[in-house]
């Protein structure tokens, strides 16, 4: 991954290269900011900046044998760690169960999330974390010496997912690593880790893309027309993979836009028989798709909160969202706006929690019916 194949955050990308050039580069460091923005990818260049035996000014040289092994994510001081799931009769998975099937993720996917992980090693009904023993796998492989590089590099992806224990018992190597020892941890949400984890790194905080940003890169890379790039980088509000994903409406946004609006009319309706059906038709879809469908309502009810002030420059939403988002706003309002979302939020603590799914929805869809009065 080279620096200049990541679009825009010039001025981090800079800071990191300076950071090599001067040898002052941090033993631990955090990149945090809004899923699909290109932090891992940001990641990944910076530790093949670090490692590349013929370093240009401003990038890696990407012919070295150094980088061209990275092209294939299989450089021997490159270590990744990423959430997975216990395979069938072993407790306690540990990430090179997997690394085949992520070297392969990593060279498909440009830019992803964890529903595009779990959906690529062919499972949604588990939730995937980074277990205990993936700690003591940190320590043994950062404990040995380096085959190639002088630096070993340790990729931490959503560290917030790793196991209390785990994150405790990697505290000291992370205070104290072995020398020329690196450790770039990923994360979508910070305020989730554990305090000791946070106070140990440095943080490389990443913003949202401008939208000019993301048009350009819609019209010149992907060879959408400037009418529509300028649409879709609106409302992907400064995320890569949104304005990506918006291309084109997925089948899955699209279906869980055909979810929202039967719960919203179902309740409105009071179609007892029929909220029951939907609710198990739902429950089928596997807890991290629940989850995603939840937070995906969460942002519609904003969109049609926000609708009601008409002022189009603040909604982010596709056609088909506005199509039925401009008969369903005026139901959302000052009234009930924070019990709905006070009542979707619990929904999803409640899948997180493994509670029977089919009572989670039935009963946020029967509470929809009184506050969609309101």
């Amino acid at each position: 991954m080279l620096f200049r194949e990541i679009i825009g955050h010039n001025d981090i990308k800079q800071r990191l290269i300076k950071s090599v050039k001067d040898n002052h580069i941090a033993h631990a460091q955090l990149f945090s900011g809004l899923p699909g923005i290109g932090k891992f990818r940001l990641a990944l260049a910076y530790a093949q900046y670090i490692h590349c035996t013929d370093r240009r000014d401003d990038d890696s040289c990407g012919q070295c044998n150094s980088c061209k092994k990275y092209r294939k994510f299989s450089h021997p001081d490159l270590h990744f760690v990423f959430p997975v799931l216990n395979k069938k009769g072993k407790k306690d998975a540990y990430c090179d169960d997997y690394l085949p099937e992520w070297r392969l993720f990593l060279t498909h996917n440009e830019y992803f999330d964890i529903n595009d992980w779990l959906a690529d090693i062919g499972t949604e009904n588990q939730q995937a974390n980074i277990f205990t023993r993936e700690a003591d796998e940190i320590i043994k492989k950062l404990s040995m010496k380096s085959y190639e590089s002088e630096y070993k590099i340790m990729i931490i992806w959503l560290p917030e997912r790793m196991r209390e224990e785990a994150a405790n018992k990697i505290l000291k190597i992370l205070e104290e690593p072995y020398d020329n020892t690196f450790f770039l941890l990923v994360s979508d949400d910070p305020e989730s880790l554990l305090t000791t984890i946070r106070s140990r790194t440095q943080q490389v905080f990443m913003r949202p893309l401008p939208e000019e940003t993301i048009r350009q890169t819609l019209v010149s890379q992907y060879g959408v027309e400037n009418a529509q790039a300028v649409n879709i980088a609106h409302i992907s509000n400064g995320i890569i993979y949104k304005a990506i994903e918006n291309i084109n409406i997925s089948e899955e946004k699209e279906y869980f836009l055909t979810l929202f609006m039967q719960m919203m009319r179902l309740a409105y309706g009071r179609r007892l028989k029929e909220m029951k059906e939907w609710s198990e038709e739902v429950a089928g879809l596997g807890r991290e798709r629940q989850k995603m469908f939840l937070q995906y309502s969460q942002r519609m009810i904003r969109e049609n909160f926000i609708m009601n002030f008409r002022t189009p420059h603040l909604n982010y939403m596709t056609l088909p969202e506005i199509n039925f988002s401009s008969r369903f706003s005026p139901f959302v309002n000052e009234g009930n706006t924070e019990q709905i979302m006070e009542t979707l939020e619990l929904a999803e603590q409640h899948i997180t929690q493994n509670v029977n799914s089919k009572m989670v929805f039935f009963d946020m869809a029967l509470r929809f019916i009184m506050l969609l009065k309101q």
